[in-house]
């Protein structure tokens, strides 16, 4: 079974085009899923019934595992037999009738203008990282990109100039996100005076004498990447959500800090201050406006509330 888990991965890679990120949470999903029926003594995928998948949601259901995890695990789990039924390795998919749990969408974390500008304002620019995370900070407010894409975020991508960004999302689709004019600011003073430092470090003096006796054509080090780590690679998923949550915790936020806030508390912003859905889904790359739609009702809440504030009977 593992190796068929294999061939589809590979086959969502190569034929569908789908990010790696996207192939890892599949893997995961469908480790999750062959691991339930092995203990369960089933060792051939012909011998899966609906009611194997069925018992397998419940089961994830009573671990605790939230609404949003099973819908997508059942996801993986319809691509999975799909597949082995179109490829012919199986003659029946099994998940074909099984109806998908009640999505409830729970109202996204977001953060407040003071909140956003608290945050912002916590890198210490006067040294060569803190220039380079006001950047990435002001970057993922500006744009509302995810994590992800930031950190794969290239140099040739960011036109200054303009004032906009090309940002390869979920699927490989490319959208243009432009840029406030506070991002652009911070992404020139990183770009002038922390990235090449990143980029080719001078440790000491010692080292800088050695560098200087170093041939003019000998080729420094470069990257791609716009936002670096230390070490001149590109910056990690890891290293930049530790990076959010430490300034978070100097600005003593006390909402729980989840990697896409900042994106969530961008599309709300916009929303709340007259941007249409249509341009918000746009610049957050949601293929199915329906996805946008959730930010809306954070709006309707906002307005509930200084509806009860200020009418004179609420």
């Amino acid at each position: 079974m593992k190796e068929l888990i294999t061939t589809f991965l590979d086959y969502l890679s190569v034929e569908r085009g789908l990010s790696s990120n996207t192939i890892v949470s599949y893997r995961k999903d469908l480790e999750f899923y062959i691991d339930f029926l092995t203990r369960r003594h089933i060792d051939n995928l012909s011998k899966i019934t609906k009611n194997d998948i069925t018992n397998f949601m419940l089961a994830q259901k009573d671990k605790g595992i939230s609404t949003n995890s099973v819908v997508r695990r059942l996801a993986a789990i319809r691509m999975f037999h799909r597949f082995l039924a179109r490829e012919k390795i199986l003659k029946n998919d099994p998940s074909d009738l099984i109806d998908s749990p009640k999505l409830w969408k729970k109202i996204p974390d977001t953060l407040s203008l003071n909140e956003v500008n608290a945050l912002l304002a916590q890198p210490d620019i006067r040294n060569k990282q803190g220039l380079r995370d006001k950047a990435i900070l002001e970057t993922l407010y500006a744009t509302g990109m995810r994590v992800s894409e930031a950190v794969n975020l290239k140099v040739d991508s960011v036109n200054l100039d303009i004032g906009f960004l090309r940002c390869i999302g979920k699927g490989n689709k490319e959208r243009i996100i432009p840029l406030g004019t506070k991002a652009i600011s911070s992404i020139k003073k990183y770009l002038e005076a922390s990235r090449p430092h990143l980029l080719n470090p001078v440790r000491n003096t010692k080292a800088l004498q050695r560098q200087d006796k170093i041939s003019n054509g000998v080729k420094k080090k470069e990257s791609e990447f716009l936002f670096l780590n230390r070490f001149g690679k590109k910056i990690s998923r890891q290293s930049l959500w530790k990076l959010v949550k430490k300034y978070a915790n100097q600005a003593r936020i006390k909402k729980p800090m989840r990697p896409h806030i900042l994106r969530h508390s961008f599309a709300t912003h916009l929303l709340e201050r007259g941007a249409d859905l249509r341009s918000v889904q746009e610049m957050l790359g949601h293929s199915n406006i329906s996805t946008t739609q959730i930010y809306t009702h954070i709006n309707k809440d906002r307005l509930k509330t200084i509806h009860r504030m200020f009418h004179p009977r609420p």
